[in-house]
């Protein structure tokens, strides 16, 4: 029985790789189908005895992975190579001198930028966070490493049904973290909106199944809306002689979420659910009098929303992206988004970076090099970045976000730089000694301050002088990352000089206090005076902040607390046995238990209760913290802290009162407060903390604030109070801000 299973297995193998050739045959050369079959047979052999937690045959995965490269990001031989061998030098004992030599340096450069470190790593960084960091490195030197990467994510969200529930939320969040925003930068438009849809489908299954089944409900009258709308307009198109095809699609159900959240609406309410899409097929130097022909065709018929023209075939994305979008008010009263692109731009929206470089070849543009400069920028920004690599992921993820906003330099040449940037931002990219010395700005001959916010069509002149220093309160305003790095760079030379002048203060009045200095001593002046690190604390004494007379009260400073804390949370501090946890229920922190074996804490950024799915983190200096899985802050603790994260669950008998924030919108009428609040107090006997109402022309907005003990009792009093008359939603919302105690 199991012989025949192998034997189907190996069929299945066999057509998978099939499969795989078909797709590629079209662009290989000379002995590129060689190489793939090499590269399949030492896979096949590498990974036979291993299988993936489906109970699959894990040569599954990297021939999906190798797929999706081909398929939908459109790579050639050398990524189908090193996306078939990216986990072997990882999971097997082939080492990458062997795939050096049997493949050549650039497989082996992709294959090493894709293998996990292993090891220890310094205080305030972690395993994730330097293995993003070695892997964005690379991008350096070759694209294709975050491309092949970003195809093993994908095929990971897709199959992470049969993983366990700890490690789907730290794969989900470092997806939402990090992947799906660089495969938005680097044009990756369906693969971006996949990895968004797949996080929601873990991380809230049931919003988005309520969101798919409500798209599939109005497929019908979705298709035959579309094909009354584009009927007239596609009567003129054709007359016009241009070869075209029209596609509609709803949104993604991300994006859907998205609205639904910012704009607090439900899914009805959603106006622009999907969009038409007119794809020209045109020649490269007729595409931009094309696209402004359909849209004129568009706008005869239909009146267009000013507010919502965006033209990126004029100006285009910095990550390559040309379209012409429009908002249109149909005949039925719906609002409409159609997007007019050619051929090619539609390739690029899809494909991105490698459709790019597909176009790239006899043709000149002068914007035409977007992604390059990006490209580019980032480079610069990696090789010049000497901070953790927390901070260095967090940096490159800030430079991730896609708004741009185009200006000018004095000479007229245009400059692209992150919407929200500032004129400071702008002296940064001119060159960093410009941005070192810069005291102002002059824009559109006007005089504006270093944190005047860049507009579209501005033209600045920045102004020096040679006594100007980087200071502290520069970080506040500045949004590009070679800014932030090279004030902090600046910064950490000045903070590491006023730290040993502090050091030489804290040991010279030490010995006049007979107290031996040792890092013992040291880190208890930290915690005394309240400090994150010894460093900081060193700083502030050099600098004059803490006065060092103060440190005679430190004979009568006891440490039991510090002590006790340490002792109740020493097994989760800075270690990485959580990353690799066996998922037994030893392994897993029952909130209710004696909080005198453990010290734990309820997060006030997401205020959990019991029912929720949460999970502990480990701060520095407050013990665990409890946070719900949808926590604002999940996907960055998660993403860049995993061997902080401690599995947690409520105990069942546990009857405890926690806060819960609830928001009621409906039409106001006299006694409606009165009924709500018949129900919280006197029906179901709930207290609350505090209510807070707005009334405007006649609707109802409250906020209040009380105590439940659980999930079940919360959905309980959602549904009573949804049906008093005039209430129209009620929600739950996130109690308060909290910066989160890393």
């Amino acid at each position: 029985m199991i012989a025949v299973d192998i034997e189907e297995e190996r069929k299945e193998i066999i057509r998978r790789y099939r499969k795989l050739l078909r797709k590629a045959k079209p662009f290989l050369k000379d002995d590129d189908a060689k190489l793939i079959k090499k590269a399949f047979n030492t896979s096949v052999e590498a990974h036979k005895e291993m299988r993936r937690k489906s109970g699959e045959p894990y040569i599954y995965h990297p021939l999906a992975v190798a797929q999706i490269c081909v398929e939908e990001i459109g790579l050639g031989t050398t990524s189908i190579v090193a996306a078939l061998l990216h986990d072997v030098v990882e999971d097997t004992e082939i080492e990458l001198d062997q795939i050096e030599e049997d493949f050549g340096p650039k497989v082996a450069k992709i294959i090493d930028g894709l293998t996990k470190i292993s090891g220890v790593f310094d205080h305030g960084s972690s395993q994730q966070a330097e293995n993003f960091r070695k892997m964005l490195l690379t991008l350096s030197e070759d694209v294709r490493v975050i491309l092949v990467k970003l195809a093993d994510r994908l095929h990971n969200m897709r199959t992470l049904g049969s993983m366990p529930r700890h490690k789907q939320l730290k794969i989900i969040s470092e997806t939402i973290y990090l992947y799906a925003p660089l495969a938005h930068r680097l044009g990756l438009y369906a693969i971006k909106s996949e990895l968004e849809d797949l996080w929601l489908k873990y991380s809230e299954p049931d919003i988005y199944q309520e969101i798919v089944s409500k798209i599939a409900e109005n497929k019908a009258s979705r298709t035959r809306f579309i094909k009354n709308f584009m009927s007239p307009i596609l009567d003129e198109v054709i007359k016009t002689g241009l070869k075209f095809e029209v596609k509609g699609r709803p949104k993604s159900i991300h994006s859907i979420w998205n609205k639904m959240k910012k704009q607090d609406i439900p899914f009805e309410e959603v106006y622009d659910l999907f969009a038409v899409r007119i794809i020209v097929d045109t020649p490269h130097d007729h595409e931009k009098a094309a696209c402004w022909q359909v849209y004129s065709i568009v706008t005869d018929f239909y009146t267009p929303n000013p507010d919502r023209l965006r033209d990126w075939v004029s100006t285009p994305k910095a990550n390559g992206y040309e379209s012409l979008h429009t908002t249109v008010m149909s005949r039925t009263g719906k609002w409409v988004e159609v997007q007019i692109r050619t051929k090619r731009m539609d390739e690029i929206a899809e494909k991105g970076y490698a459709a790019h470089w597909k176009y790239k070849d006899g043709m000149v543009s002068s914007h035409e090099s977007g992604l390059e400069l990006w490209v580019e920028k980032v480079r610069e920004m990696l090789e010049g970045n000497d901070t953790n690599a927390i901070e260095f992921v967090d940096d490159f993820r800030a430079n991730l976000f896609n708004e741009e906003v185009f200006v000018f330099t004095p000479k007229g040449d245009l400059k692209i730089l992150p919407s929200g940037s500032t004129s400071l931002d702008f002296a940064f990219d001119i060159h960093t000694e410009v941005g070192a010395k810069c005291l102002g700005a002059k824009v559109n001959n006007r005089l504006v301050p270093l944190n005047y916010e860049l507009r579209n069509g501005d033209q600045i002149e920045i102004l020096t002088s040679s006594k100007q220093r980087p200071n502290e309160d520069w970080l506040r305003f500045v949004v590009t990352s070679k800014a932030k790095s090279k004030i902090k760079d600046t910064l950490k030379e000045a903070k590491k000089q006023a730290a040993l002048d502090g050091k030489e203060i804290i040991q010279r009045k030490l010995k006049q206090m007979k107290i031996p200095f040792d890092g013992d001593v040291a880190n208890q002046l930290r915690a005394y005076f309240d400090e994150k690190t010894v460093t900081d604390f060193y700083y502030k004494v050099g600098k004059g902040i803490i006065d060092p007379s103060r440190i005679k009260n430190f004979k009568d400073f006891k440490t039991e607390k510090q002590k006790s804390t340490r002792t109740k949370t020493k097994s989760f501090e800075y270690s990485d046995d959580f990353s690799k946890m066996k998922s037994s229920e030893t392994d897993i922190l029952l909130i209710g238990d004696d909080m005198d074996v453990l010290d734990y804490k309820f997060a006030k950024c997401c205020s959990p209760i019991p029912g929720d799915d949460v999970f502990g983190f480990v701060t520095v200096n407050e013990g665990i913290k409890i946070h719900r899985t949808t926590c604002p802050n999940a996907p960055k603790l998660l993403s860049n802290h995993g061997n902080r994260i401690v599995k947690a669950k409520w105990q069942s008998e546990q009857q405890n009162a926690f806060l819960a924030g609830l928001r009621i919108i409906g039409t106001d009428r006299v006694g409606l407060m009165r009924d709500v609040t018949d129900i919280i107090s006197n029906e179901l006997k709930v207290n609350m903390r505090s209510i807070s109402i707005d009334t405007e022309t006649g609707i109802f907005d409250g906020q209040i604030r009380l105590y439940i003990n659980n999930t079940s009792h919360l959905d309980e009093l959602i549904t009573k109070l949804e049906k008093v008359q005039g209430v129209m939603r009620v929600t739950r919302f996130e109690s308060v801000e909290e910066k989160g105690n890393s």
